[in-house]
């Protein structure tokens, strides 16, 4: 599937107050969302010495399509498309390492 696709069929799906006028409530939706990643991860290194069981990593591939489900909600949310997005982060990406720029920190590197 791809990004259009995605955000389009998951934007059907989409409920919550004021829904097309309300990008806060799918913004902390991603920052939870996020945070259940975070969470899943801290717990395989602190009980699994690292290890990525099939059932973790399967448990973990939910919550990353929770976390892109809210991603193309704040975009729909201000109007972006998910596929232009995903091509200028790969624009930006190639941009910096062809000068060298992938470490470092700050947005314009």
């Amino acid at each position: 599937m791809d990004f259009s696709k995605y955000q389009k069929e998951s934007r059907k799906t989409a409920l919550y107050p004021d829904v097309g006028g309300n990008y806060i409530y799918p913004t902390l939706g991603l920052v939870g969302e996020a945070g259940e990643v975070a969470e899943k991860i801290k717990k395989v290194i602190r009980d699994d010495g690292g290890e990525v069981s099939p059932e973790k990593r399967e448990e973990i591939k939910k919550e990353l399509g929770d976390v892109l489900w809210y991603v193309a909600q704040v975009a729909s949310e201000l109007g972006l498309e998910l596929d232009d997005i995903a091509r200028k982060n790969i624009e930006k990406l190639f941009s910096r390492k062809e000068r060298g720029m992938l470490g470092g920190s700050g947005d314009n590197r």
